[in-house]
């Protein structure tokens, strides 16, 4: 089971109620909202494995070099000392990742980053050639285009809350877009997708994206078939492929996730008992985990604990 985590613990910081503080007055919705959501997840998924993917870069300066808009709306508005590529995160949720962290640390979860990379790029390259049945969570559709069926990939997606995910397999994604699943990251390199600040091919919604990649495959199909006059394309979406050829150049690079990274050894074993109990019960006394850290020690135990 692989964790899109920024997506969850966003997640759990607007679905949990700021009231949940810290003995302190520190908020910790999100700290808690994501331990329940990975106890939710573990007790009804059982996975063996389980990494918490982590954005070391969520913005990584060589998508940006390729298309300036990528997440260019999410940027802070820059003052004085900012980092011009900071993201804009609430301040009652910056104060809590680094106690994510520390939690996970202490029940043994590994967590998995890459420098100059995103989370999607670590999920990437864990979920290809894993070896074994992967369950990706995640309320990222981007991450569609990794759902493998032959391999045993599906995405969990938890738009709609984590209670009330789907399961997404290929023909899930074929019932949603009309296209395959590996043909997704093209789907939406062509329609744009807002969400990342990407354009898209002006003119060209869902349903053409869908009838262009269905009769040509590909982006490359579709560039050579705007470049072949012998071809069947009519004369408007040729012309609106042609005009965004600088834009389609680069586009797919960014969208596609990264599968190949050289990632830092690690173990991804499910801990079945916290690594640090110590640390975790300090944790507890200062920040008040409370139910939250007794259904996360419950859950990795299993039904086995009963």
């Amino acid at each position: 089971m692989l964790l899109d985590t920024a997506s969850l613990y966003f997640r759990a910081f607007f679905g949990v109620p700021d009231s949940v503080k810290a003995p302190d007055g520190t908020p910790v919705n999100a700290v808690r909202g994501l331990m329940d959501f990975i106890s939710r997840l573990v007790t009804e998924y059982e996975p063996t494995h389980l990494v918490c993917c982590w954005d070391n870069d969520w913005r990584p300066q060589w998508r940006v070099d390729l298309l300036p808009t990528y997440k260019a709306h999410r940027v802070v508005e820059e003052k004085p000392g900012d980092r011009p590529d900071l993201e804009e995160v609430p301040d009652p949720l910056q104060v809590q990742v680094p106690v994510i962290l520390e939690v996970l640390a202490a029940y043994g979860i590994c967590v998995v980053g890459a420098d100059h990379h995103e989370a999607d790029d670590v999920i990437g390259t864990l979920a290809t050639g894993a070896g074994m049945p992967v369950d990706i969570v995640t309320g990222d559709r981007d991450l569609f285009q990794l759902v493998d069926d032959a391999a045993e990939v599906r995405v969990l997606y938890t738009a709609r809350g984590v209670g009330r995910h789907e399961r997404v397999t290929n023909q899930v994604v074929r019932e949603k877009y009309d296209v395959d699943a590996h043909q997704y990251a093209d789907f939406a390199t062509l329609r744009g997708d807002a969400s990342d600040g990407l354009p898209g091919v002006a003119g060209v919604g869902d349903k053409t994206a869908a009838t262009l990649l269905n009769r040509f495959g590909d982006i490359p199909g579709i560039i050579a078939a705007a470049s072949d006059p012998d071809s069947d394309l009519a004369p408007g979406p040729r012309g609106r492929i042609k005009a965004a050829a600088d834009y389609l150049a680069v586009a797919p690079t960014v969208v596609a996730v990264v599968r190949d990274l050289e990632l830092a050894e690690h173990d991804a074993t499910l801990p079945r008992t916290p690594r640090d109990h110590e640390a975790l019960l300090a944790l507890d006394k200062r920040w008040g985990l409370g139910g939250s850290a007794v259904r996360l020690v419950e859950a990795l135990q299993g039904p086995s604990a009963d």
